[in-house]
C-alpha cells in the first residue's frame, strides 16, 4: 500500500507541478489524473484538433511525450526522483482520432538505486483498443536534498 505522501493525492498533483511551468512539459496539461499512488499513474483525456497529426489522429510525438511525462508520475508516486530517460520506446498500435477519450495507465516495474523501469499503455476508453504502449529507463541516482517537489 502506498504511504499518504506519495499515494493518489500525490500522483494527482505532480501535474500541476510539471506542466505549471513554462517548459515542454506543460504540453501534456490535458491529462487529469484518475487514479495511481505507490508506483502506478492512471489518467485520461480527449483528443482534441491540437493533438493532431496531418493524418487528422493523435500526433506520435505527443504520444511518446504523453508516455514520457505519465510514467515519471508514476515512477515519483514511488518516491523516486523523477529521473532523466536514458530509453524511451513506443510502439503506435492504432490510431486515435478527434473526441475519442484517451486511457493513460503507467507502471513503475522495478525502480533500483540507480535505474528505474517503467511501462505505459494508451487505450480508447470507448472499446479499450490499445492505440500504443511502450515503456522507458531511467537514471535515478540523485540526491535526495536535491529533489524539490
Amino acid at each position: 500500500m502506498a504511504s499518504k505522501k506519495f499515494g493518489l493525492d500525490f500522483v494527482k498533483n505532480v501535474p500541476q507541478y510539471i506542466t505549471g511551468t513554462q517548459s515542454f512539459d506543460r504540453v501534456v496539461k490535458m491529462i487529469k489524473i484518475t487514479d495511481g499512488g505507490d508506483g502506478r499513474a492512471v489518467g485520461e483525456f480527449t483528443v482534441e484538433k491540437e493533438h493532431l497529426n496531418r493524418g487528422g489522429t493523435l500526433h506520435g510525438g505527443l504520444t511518446a511525450t504523453i508516455l514520457d511525462n505519465v510514467t515519471t508520475y508514476a515512477l515519483m508516486s514511488k518516491g523516486s526522483h523523477p529521473g532523466v530517460s536514458v530509453n524511451l520506446n513506443v510502439n503506435y498500435i492504432s490510431p486515435a482520432k478527434p473526441g475519442e477519450v484517451v486511457e493513460v495507465e503507467a507502471n513503475t516495474v522495478r525502480a533500483g538505486k540507480k535505474l528505474a523501469y517503467l511501462d505505459c499503455v494508451l487505450r480508447r476508453k470507448s472499446d479499450g483498443r490499445i492505440i500504443a504502449n511502450g515503456g522507458q529507463v531511467k537514471f535515478v541516482q540523485f540526491e535526495k536534498e536535491k529533489m524539490d517537489f
